[in-house]
């Protein structure tokens, strides 16, 4: 037994070392102290490590000052805006999967009912301290979140009369719940966006 396990190992290195010995071995140079991965390909080893991610970003170059602060006030709204956004995507995603669990349309309206007091505390406490430029890019990535305007959302949960009204009220104060966002016309916010990581819910 102790010979057949002594031929077995023998066996087993003399394999090994002949098909290293068919394979081109790198150079290795006197500071080459990083252990590697190999992976042969077409007769050759080939030496590889995983990094971490690189991310090349262009550095913008702005044409003058007031450029470069126009684009530092835009991107302080966007951050300002963007928790409300979550929360108005959340919490309309959350309303729809609730109103597909019944039929029944009392429970559907008082499910809508919730939903509209949250957003209504929401509104009491903060959405309305927003800036009228603020709340423009609201209502936008609102529709880039969603893919509904606020218009259609309102539509949906309060009906074509109450939406008419609140449209009438955004016009006076100079927003359009019709809005929509159109990624090509809007290049500095989706920069902002992307420098911030930020993902959409509907991506």
């Amino acid at each position: 037994m102790k010979f057949i396990g002594f031929v077995l190992v023998f066996s087993c290195l003399t394999v090994a070392a002949l098909s290293q010995s068919q394979l081109p071995r790198p150079k290795v140079g006197k500071n080459d102290t990083i252990r590697m991965y190999m992976t042969e390909y077409q007769g050759e080893l080939i030496p590889w490590m995983v990094t971490q991610e690189v991310k090349i970003v262009d550095s913008r170059i702005f044409k003058s000052e007031k450029e470069h602060q126009d684009y530092n006030r835009l991107r302080y709204n966007v951050y300002k805006v963007l928790p409300y956004v979550r929360f108005a995507s959340s919490r309309y995603q959350q309303l729809q999967r609730d109103l597909a669990t019944t039929g029944d349309k009392k429970t559907q309206k008082e499910m809508i009912k919730a939903c509209e007091t949250q957003i209504k505390d929401l509104f009491n406490k903060e959405i309305k301290n927003l800036t009228i430029t603020q709340g423009e890019i609201l209502i936008k990535l609102v529709n880039r979140e969603t893919g509904n305007t606020s218009y259609e959302m309102l539509k949906e949960m309060k009906g074509s009369l109450n939406a008419f009204m609140f449209q009438s009220v955004a016009r006076i104060f100079g927003h359009n719940l019709k809005e929509t966002y159109n990624p090509e016309e809007e290049r500095d916010i989706e920069s902002i966006l992307h420098q911030a990581g930020y993902i959409s819910f509907n991506n």
